[in-house]
């Protein structure tokens, strides 16, 4: 009987921790993988093609931006999500990793964008293809092949972060890390962006090599204060409008994104708390302290359910397998106590001192 209910138990708590396993995994929400751009996958269903972007060699890469002068194309994932979600209230995190190569001719390069859901995507006047308005809110990450005086462009070969300008809040130099983004050559770049730490990341390396440990570049920002809870669009833009007589063609070979909520229970401050000011919306971006208090709930609770599940282990185990007693031998089998024989020697004194003195 006691083991049935200890059985019970342990199917209780095994169930209850696998639901809360389950309810972590299925904070991650659903992003996409591209290892090709086959017409015959769910591409046309799940994405759309903006002016000159096209599918090329059969669907094994896409060419954002083609031959000619003042090519300009864009691919937008079709659905949008929200960077903060309610109920509770979280902040989503995102990761993405893309491979592409830019030709060595003149032209703006590739951007990696971030917009409101409604943002006027056909329009391509403007830098990559994206025009800024003054009330628009957006994301992009330049790979920059056009020194543009009039944004401050520090040359023809960086990555900057902009935020509703193309204005870089930061940028930095490739040929510090003895790359050429017009080189033609393949290469892969992953930008990621954590919630809990309001922090945006971006990587970048030669195509085949490891994902490199420290960002290229990186910048606290907090997201949430551009959309709060609108709806956004993720997508690739490439445009050759701002230099003339330019031909850049830009291909992209794969592309994943990820979208993602950290569990109630974790908990992290801000890496850099420090703020900086969008020159086009006048926004302060500041990060915010996180709630701790449904963290350390959250926390608390985890840990009493594995406690929990970890005290009824170890009783279903003891009970099953019960004491075992050490066998303790009957009285009837005593070792008998082993009699030793002792013989006394007697030492005459008396003759030892009377030999020591015939000696001397």
């Amino acid at each position: 009987m006691v083991k049935m209910a200890s059985l019970r138990y342990l199917l209780f708590s095994m169930l209850l921790s696998v639901s809360y396993l389950g309810v972590i995994k299925a904070e991650k929400n659903k992003g996409f993988s591209l290892k090709n751009f086959s017409k015959d996958s769910n591409f046309e269903s799940e994405f759309s093609l903006y002016g000159d972007a096209k599918h090329v060699k059969g669907g094994e890469s896409l060419q954002i931006s083609g031959l000619g002068p003042s090519s300009a194309g864009k691919v937008m994932f079709k659905k949008p999500f929200k960077l903060v979600q309610e109920n509770p209230r979280k902040m989503v995190s995102f990761s993405m990793h893309f491979v592409f190569s830019l030709s060595k001719e003149k032209g703006d390069g590739l951007a990696f964008v971030m917009v409101p859901a409604g943002f006027d995507l056909d329009n391509f006047d403007g830098s990559f293809g994206l025009l800024a308005k003054r009330n628009n809110k957006f994301l992009a990450i330049e790979f920059d092949t056009f020194k543009d005086k009039e944004v401050g462009d520090m040359n023809d070969n960086h990555v900057g972060i902009d935020v509703g300008s193309f204005v870089s809040v930061k940028s930095r130099n490739v040929s510090s890390i003895h790359l050429d983004l017009k080189s033609g050559e393949k290469l892969q770049s992953w930008i990621d962006y954590e919630a809990s730490s309001r922090r945006l990341e971006v990587r970048l390396s030669k195509f085949g090599a490891n994902k490199p440990f420290s960002p290229f570049i990186s910048c606290p920002i907090e997201l949430s204060h551009m959309w709060k809870e609108d709806e956004v669009l993720v997508g690739l833009s490439a445009s050759n409008k701002n230099s003339t007589n330019s031909t850049q063609v830009c291909n992209l070979y794969s592309w994943s994104f990820e979208r993602r909520t950290p569990p109630l229970w974790m908990h992290s401050e801000p890496l850099d708390p420090k703020a900086f000011n969008l020159r086009s919306e006048n926004l302060t971006l500041k990060a915010k302290k996180s709630d701790c208090a449904l963290k350390v709930i959250g926390a608390f609770i985890f840990g009493t359910v594995c406690g929990a599940l970890g005290a009824v282990s170890i009783f279903f185990i003891w009970t099953i397998l019960g004491y075992r007693k050490l066998p303790v031998m009957p009285v009837d089998y005593a070792l008998p106590a082993k009699e030793v024989d002792c013989e006394m020697t007697k030492i005459d004194v008396e003759k030892t001192i009377k030999d020591g003195e015939k000696k001397k």
